[in-house]
């Protein structure tokens, strides 16, 4: 793994975020920096983040985890992860891409069927345009759980 510093992000991390969230794709909604974790190179660059965001169900999701493509498969997602579980509600919840079900399951994480989410996760799976975009894509949007 690369030599990586975590630590709670600043508001002055908050375009850097923004910015890393849209570059991979992923929701962009919800980027509150106060909530984020980020990674950083020892001379100080962002290379990853990550969140766990409250929702009015009083779900708590692992969300907008983003790594510079530069540093991916070096750690830096699994050590954002592994710092939000260690101090995270349980339990957790996720949304992600049917293929990175194999990935999230490593960290004790389970799919789940759409009559044992929450509701905030129903409603979301639910929405037919993101479900249609996603199948397009060949994947399907998977919700998951860890206790």
């Amino acid at each position: 793994m690369a030599e990586i510093v975590l630590r709670p992000a600043a508001e002055t991390d908050s375009p850097a975020i923004r910015a890393l969230v849209r570059s991979s794709h992923i929701n962009p909604t919800g980027l509150s920096w106060q909530r984020f974790l980020v990674a950083l190179t020892p001379d100080g660059e962002l290379i990853g983040c990550g969140q766990v965001k409250p929702h009015m169900d009083g779900s708590h999701e692992l969300a907008s985890i983003a790594v510079q493509p530069a540093y991916r498969k070096q750690g830096v997602a699994r050590a954002i992860i592994e710092k939000l579980m260690a101090e995270a509600p349980r339990p957790l919840y996720l949304m992600c891409r049917s293929q990175l079900g194999a990935l999230y399951e490593k960290f004790g994480f389970y799919a789940l069927r759409p009559d044992d989410m929450p509701r905030y996760f129903r409603r979301i799976s639910q929405l037919a345009g993101l479900v249609d975009l996603l199948a397009r894509e060949g994947s399907t949007l998977l919700v998951m759980r860890c206790d």
